[in-house]
């Protein structure tokens, strides 16, 4: 079963301009209250947990633009990683991971 803390909020750095616009970057709080990180990676975007048990775990790494997102996210608890999505709408990040694509579990994250 995919836990909360698979979607733990990740710090984002950004390291260029072709990154610097994106809105996935930045920092988010999970819907457990954890800190997640969301930066610029090579050619994707990695998701880190700052705050909480795993705190400096990457979860995660997605690539897209402009508020649409795809990727895989890892449940640090069990260690299993899942396809994942993530989708911009104002200030909320919704996270999605799913197993064979049938089985999905959602949050919503804030932007701190």
């Amino acid at each position: 079963m995919i836990r909360a803390t698979i979607f733990a909020a990740a710090l984002l750095v950004s390291t260029g301009s072709a990154f610097a616009d994106e809105p996935i970057v930045g920092n988010w709080k999970t819907e457990a209250g954890d800190t997640a990180a969301i930066t610029p990676c090579a050619d994707s975007y990695c998701v880190t947990l700052k705050t909480g048990k795993y705190a400096g775990r990457q979860i995660g790494k997605m690539q897209g633009k402009g508020g649409s997102y795809t990727g895989e996210l890892t449940d640090p608890s069990e260690d299993k990683t899942y396809s994942g999505s993530g989708a911009i709408s104002g200030n909320n990040l919704k996270m999605t991971g799913c197993v064979l694509k049938i089985f999905c579990k959602s949050q919503t994250w804030k932007r701190l």
